[in-house]
This record gives structure tokens, sequence and C-alpha cells, in this order.
């Protein structure tokens, strides 16, 4: 597993991780951790979109090679389109924040680790870039409806 300090961020950047951090602690998405946890996955780094937005981004990648892949299948786009083409009503449901009506199990959040300026979190809620994350978004939708 790796070991990273947080990265250096401006002021106007570290503001920016505040507000996301609060945003995720206030959703009940992360939960503080004692300073003296190690961390042992990933960095929060701050992305700045072509909107002008921005959001909080991990780099999971390294956990990837610890994972065993859950092969459950997600539908194709034709096959989307195929189930469309029968139907007499057609309606839309946005999930919001997906991935974030996902829970992890206890001891899971702790390969979710994250530092920041802040401290260091545990993602109570599946983040998005997990390897298996659409799997398990979709049997939960699928279980769902």
């Amino acid at each position: 597993m790796l070991r990273r300090p947080p990265y250096s961020a401006s002021l106007a950047k570290r503001k920016e991780i505040e507000k996301h951090i609060n945003e995720l602690l206030d959703m009940k998405v992360i939960r503080k951790l004692g300073h003296n946890e190690i961390v042992e996955i990933t960095t929060a780094v701050l992305k700045i979109c072509h909107d002008g937005k921005s959001r909080l981004c991990e780099d999971f990648r390294a956990l990837r090679n610890y994972t065993k892949a859950d092969r459950y299948p997600i539908p194709s786009i034709p096959h989307a389109l195929d189930k469309l083409a029968k139907a007499k009503y057609i309606t839309k449901m946005d999930c919001m924040k997906g991935f974030d009506q996902g829970g992890v199990k206890l001891n899971s959040m702790k390969l979710l680790r994250i530092i920041c300026h802040m401290g260091i979190y545990d993602y109570t809620r599946m983040p998005f870039g997990i390897k298996n994350a659409a799997a398990h978004f979709q049997r939960m939708m699928d279980t769902i409806f």
C-alpha cells in the first residue's frame, strides 16, 4: 500500500478543498480520523473542471491491485435503447450523487482513506473511482428497481 503526505495547495485551493470536505462530512460520506491514524492509500486533490467548478479527486489506482474484480453485468447502451424502443412511457430518475448512496463495510474503510491539510478521513460511502464501484452501483439499482 502507499503512504503519502498531503499535497501542498495554495490558500485559494485550500478553501475549495475545505468546502468539499465539509460537504462530504455533512452528507456523512466521510468521517474524520485522529491524527495518529496511518494513511494507507491516497491524497485528496482539487480538480478544476472545464466549466470552472471544482471537485475533490482521489487516486485509488494502487488499490486496484488488491481488489478482486466484481463481474456483475452492466447493461450496454444498445441493450438499454432496445428496451426503450418498446416502451409506451419513458421517465427519468436522477440518482444525485449515486455512488454516495452505497455504504462501505467497516473493514474496507481503512483502504479508502484520504489525507489533506485538514486531516485524515475514511470514506463511509462508496467513492467514485473504485474498481468495483460501477458493478456495485448497478447491483444496487437492479435491487431497487
